[in-house]
């Protein structure tokens, strides 16, 4: 079967889930790649959305985070203040995060393209981005990758990476051990270096090269022992279109 950039990031992005984990999602292509881990391989994956929905079993994929569905067959109903303690308790393993711009240690930002004050593009802003960057044991960024995105110094710091690198996290105050995990982008998947905190390339999907990535990186990427990711499955495909997104509101037709 034949599958669009958008179908294999989410099939990516929901191998790294692990079942019995918690992760901490919006709605979109993180909510798809959690929905397909649960049907999958991750069943007792908890879920958790800002507006209250604690484990739901999603039926489709929601619209927003306070659409009905992501408290169907919850095992709580709770407030976006009981959620976001959740995250500050040190209780959520993941948090899944999406951005505009992004630096070799993982900062994200949300917020304005060019300057603050006479912005370019004024961006969403952080929403519970910063909470997420900041308390979650680790974060997994879903973006799209091209040296506007891959940028050596971010027009604006919405939500924290490895700040300017090792210990830097800690000396501001954030929990130890946590920060960025993975980056997931339509053609490959970056971890970071656990000494210098640099991002590394680890996969280049099928038919992407490793010159490809670096050409679409405006900053200089550590290459890891790179490998080749597996092309999504029959199942998954199936599941993506039939059960999880059959309008095709995140994945297109």
């Amino acid at each position: 079967m034949s599958y669009n950039t958008t179908e294999l990031m989410a099939c990516v992005a929901s191998r790294v889930l692990e079942n019995g984990k918690s992760i901490f999602v919006g709605t979109g292509l993180p909510i798809i790649a959690t929905m397909l881990a649960q049907r999958l391989h991750a069943p007792d994956l908890l879920v958790v959305f800002e507006a209250g929905g604690i484990g739901p079993k999603l039926p489709t994929i929601p619209i927003s985070v306070g659409d009905s569905r992501t408290f169907h067959r919850a095992v709580m109903a709770a407030s976006m203040d009981y959620t976001m303690g959740m995250a500050q308790a040190g209780l959520v393993d993941y948090g899944f995060l999406g951005a505009a711009q992004i630096d070799k240690y993982g900062n994200l930002n949300t917020t304005v393209i060019g300057d603050h004050a006479a912005p370019k593009v004024r961006l969403p802003g952080s929403g519970g981005a910063n909470d997420l960057g900041s308390l979650c044991h680790q974060t997994i960024t879903l973006m799209r990758q091209d040296k506007r995105r891959f940028m050596e110094k971010l027009d604006y710091l919405t939500t924290p990476g490895y700040l300017t690198g090792p210990g830097a996290r800690e000396a501001a105050g954030l929990p130890a051990e946590t920060g960025p995990y993975r980056v997931i982008t339509q053609l490959g998947v970056m971890g970071f270096d656990g000494e210098t905190k640099e991002m590394m390339l680890l996969q280049v999907h099928p038919g992407v090269t490793v010159g490809e990535v670096i050409e679409n990186t405006g900053f200089d990427l550590l290459i890891g022992d790179v490998r080749e990711t597996d092309a999504p499955t029959d199942e998954e495909l199936r599941l993506l279109r039939e059960e999880i997104d059959p309008s095709g509101i995140v994945l297109g037709k």
